[in-house]
């Protein structure tokens, strides 16, 4: 383990979050998300962009059922739900609400606060530590996250991926706006930002 990312790791106090936050609608975990802290090892990051999908959703992976890709989304809320798209990214959604009920929030952008010594060369391309996990393809690239992550409970308390809290409320005006990347579903306006 690099010293430097040690002591950051251990200067953050957090609290994992239970599988009670996770139960409820996409819509309202999503912006409860925003300032929680992604832990992947001893890399951390503020959550700082988040959009929702649910299964009513034309948008949402889960719209035409359970299929093997997107299982994970129908597992009770605490659940990660990690898939490939475009033959080159990775993305991370956090799954929503109770078994089966196929919904999760998407993690679009972190905000890196420890191992940024892991972090950076994971991406190379990042000109700034602004830059390293600020869309949900680079927050996979640089937290490494893919498909052997998919389905993981990140409440087991041997989870090596989780949310914590440290104390940082959710933003009490954040950021509302259309989700992007989609061609359908657009009008609802289920991604937040921290401002």
């Amino acid at each position: 383990m690099i010293p430097g990312a040690l002591r950051e790791l251990q200067s953050l106090p957090r609290l994992r979050l239970q599988r009670c936050f996770f139960l409820r609608p996409a819509e309202v975990v999503a912006p409860e998300l925003l300032n929680k802290i992604l832990v992947v090892g001893i890399c951390t990051g503020r959550i700082v962009e988040v959009e929702a999908y649910r299964q009513h959703d034309p948008a949402s992976h889960s719209f035409r059922g359970r299929t093997q890709r997107n299982a994970a989304m129908f597992a009770p809320g605490g659940h990660l739900y990690v898939y490939f798209t475009y033959g080159m990214h990775h993305c991370a959604n956090v799954v929503t609400g109770v078994a089966g009920d196929g919904q999760a929030v998407l993690l679009r952008a972190v905000v890196p606060l420890a191992g940024l010594d892991v972090l950076r060369p994971r991406r190379p391309a990042a000109r700034r530590d602004a830059d390293l996990a600020n869309g949900p393809g680079k927050l996979c690239q640089a937290f490494a996250l893919d498909r052997s992550f998919d389905g993981g409970d990140m409440c087991s308390p041997a989870a090596p991926v989780w949310i914590g809290a440290d104390g940082t409320a959710p933003p009490v005006e954040p950021r509302v706006t259309e989700r992007i990347g989609i061609r359908v579903g657009v009008d609802l306006p289920w991604r937040w930002l921290a401002p």
